[in-house]
């Protein structure tokens, strides 16, 4: 099996081209997917500690302390102090920041459209299902040494 047809490849080919169109549609946002996508973790759900947003969001600490710092030169979200453990931090978006989920929303949801226009509602469930599969049962179990 050649390398362009392994699975890794294949999904990280994909990957890499679903970002990219969704970084071009939403350039004038001046957003970029990795901060979409963590505007869109606290979309649904604000006030989460950073560590929190951390591992739902799947970055590690000193990538999503970047993104945060960026978000919030831009006014879109605020650290405070958790008063339960005064050494973390909760995040919360600013007005500016929720005033940016329904256009972001929209132009994502138009790019997935698109990006799927030729792969039926079962075979986007397929995808999903079997994608969620092989995810759950990649781990340290499964590491080659």
């Amino acid at each position: 099996m050649s390398f362009e047809d392994s699975l890794g490849f294949l999904i990280g080919r994909t990957n890499a081209k679903l970002k990219s169109n969704l970084n071009n549609a939403i350039k004038p946002y001046h957003v970029t997917v990795e901060q979409w996508a963590i505007l869109n973790r606290l979309w649904e759900e604000d006030g989460i500690s950073q560590k929190a947003l951390s591992e739902k969001s799947l970055k590690d600490q000193p990538t999503i302390t970047r993104i945060l710092d960026k978000l919030e030169k831009r006014g879109l979200l605020k650290r405070e102090i958790d008063i339960e453990d005064r050494r973390a931090f909760l995040i919360n978006l600013t007005p500016e920041g929720w005033d940016l989920k329904r256009p972001l929303n929209e132009i994502a949801r138009k790019t997935m459209i698109s990006s799927f226009k030729n792969i039926s509602p079962e075979e986007q469930e397929l995808l999903k299902k079997l994608l969620n599969k092989i995810f759950n049962t990649t781990g340290e179990e499964n590491k080659v040494e």
